[in-house]
């Protein structure tokens, strides 16, 4: 007896640690969210150093959300087909090149290119999640995923004031070539810790079905970032919306008439993976809802009768706590998730921005109040972003953990994108005249709240209605029963 518990000591103590891969994955997710928040210092001068229109430059962060949302569940698969680390790598090196682009560039189009590329490494994130459950042991799992996940919002409240300093007090092409910096540090430190995959999904990558899912979703998303500004009942929002659902309806009948599709819509039509994903749209819209409205009211005009007045650096600190309450949270999921399961976890993350969004309708003209309102967000959000995937992982095989974490993003990417156009839409027809400035009315912003605050409620419901998984014969996931 005593023999056997020293062969498993011995045994445990040969285990590499696990840390550094959680470590190297968590700053991978932190790198690709930063992504997002690279350019918001600069984003109102680009008319101006580029030369072009304002409806021109929005391009710039539109076209990285088109590529992250498409590239997501493409490496997804790949991932499952070809090595998880491998694509992880390759995603890495698409950020490199795209940032050099970006830093080199002096012309609109040419950054549009490097800023495209640059938005493919936000496919890391449920890579590494997959990795994650490929190599740790099911204990550690909880508490790992809770870490990856809430880099989401930790990369993007980290960068905004440090892009926000770096653009204010030199050259705005120096934050494309810190970008390209990360990503070697990045690509580094992966090839270097990340062990390598080697469970592997059969088949064969479905191409067709990779170029029908970007074009379809390409049409969607376009329609619905520029719905506001070119009309939403314009031939161009229309076209390319209404065109977006028609190819991908037609992708789904094609894909459930191949053996290896992109995405198994069987497994996806599952009613624990099938909620989970709406869920994980109303909980994107609610996080990002948040992103579109406080920012503002920080920073409109005081004189206003709006606005607090801050500059985009002093708003940027005030918001960032909530990044930081998301990483916080982390082992605080963990111990929930192993105590009452994943789907109460989920819950409770709806739940605390149903408080969020009720204190933001009663109260929020003061800056403490709006930073109490975006620290409670980052706790749904660092509870709720860490549920997700931990349900998923439960009720798909675990040969298809990276298409399903992969799908799972892009329906999360979808709910900020339905956010950013609905609030868009709400406070830009509300905006009134104030000394040439426009400014959306105070009654504009509580609507987006209660927008918020329904849409957190849904989350909870959906959150509610997920049924535990049920194993199918052959399937062997590698989570605890008691997840779900």
């Amino acid at each position: 007896m005593s023999t056997r518990g020293g062969d498993e000591r011995a045994s445990l103590s040969r285990t590499p640690p696990t840390w550094p891969i959680v470590a190297v994955l968590a700053f991978a997710g932190a790198c690709s969210s930063f992504m997002f928040t690279i350019v918001v210092p600069i984003q109102a001068e680009l008319p101006e150093l580029l030369g072009e229109s304002r409806e021109a430059t929005a391009w710039v962060l539109t076209v990285t959300l088109l590529t992250a949302a498409v590239t997501t569940p493409i490496a997804g698969r790949l991932g499952d087909l070809y090595g998880k680390r491998r694509i992880v790598l390759a995603l890495i090196a698409v950020l490199v090149v795209g940032s050099v682009i970006a830093g080199a560039s002096q012309s609109l189009p040419v950054l549009l290119v490097g800023r495209a590329l640059q938005g493919a490494v936000v496919g890391v994130i449920p890579l590494g999640i997959a990795i994650l459950r490929d190599h740790l042991h099911e204990d550690q799992i909880g508490g790992a995923v809770a870490l990856v996940s809430a880099t989401l919002g930790f990369g993007g409240a980290l960068g905004l004031p440090v892009s926000a300093l770096i653009a204010g007090n030199s050259d705005w092409h120096l934050l494309f070539w810190m970008a390209a910096a990360l990503g070697v540090v990045l690509f580094a430190l992966v090839s270097w810790l990340v062990p390598v995959s080697t469970l592997r999904a059969p088949g064969r990558f479905d191409l067709p079905g990779a170029i029908g899912l970007a074009i379809g979703l390409s049409g969607l998303l376009v329609a619905l970032s520029q719905g506001d500004a070119w009309g939403w009942t314009s031939a161009g929002t229309l076209g390319f919306g209404l065109g977006g659902i028609v190819v991908l309806v037609v992708w789904g009948l094609f894909e459930l008439r191949l053996d290896d599709p992109l995405v198994d819509l069987r497994v996806a039509a599952r009613p624990p993976v099938l909620i989970t994903n709406l869920a994980s749209i109303a909980m994107g819209f609610a996080f990002f809802s948040s992103n579109i409205t406080l920012p503002q009211l920080l920073e409109l005009p005081a004189g206003t009768g709006v606005g607090l007045g801050l500059s985009l650096l002093a708003a940027s600190l005030v918001v960032m706590p909530a990044g930081l309450v998301m990483m916080a949270m982390s082992p605080v999921a963990a111990r929930l998730t192993r105590r009452f399961g994943a789907k109460a976890l989920l819950v409770s993350g709806a739940g605390a921005m149903v408080v969020a969004y009720t204190v933001a309708v009663v109260a929020s003209s003061e800056v403490w109040q709006i930073a109490l309102v975006n620290a409670l967000i980052g706790v749904g959000i660092g509870l709720g972003y860490a549920a997700m995937p931990i349900l998923i992982m439960h009720a798909v095989p675990a040969t298809e953990t990276g298409a399903a974490n992969g799908l799972n993003a892009l329906m999360r990417s979808l709910g900020t994108s339905m956010a950013a156009a609905v609030m868009g839409a709400v406070l830009a027809a509300t905006a009134v005249d104030v000394d040439g400035v426009l400014v959306p009315t105070r009654a504009a912003f509580d609507l987006t709240f209660l927008i918020g605050l329904a849409a957190a409620i849904v989350a909870g419901g959906l959150g509610l209605a997920i049924p535990k998984p049920r194993r199918l014969p052959g399937e062997h996931p590698s989570l605890p029963d008691d997840v779900a």
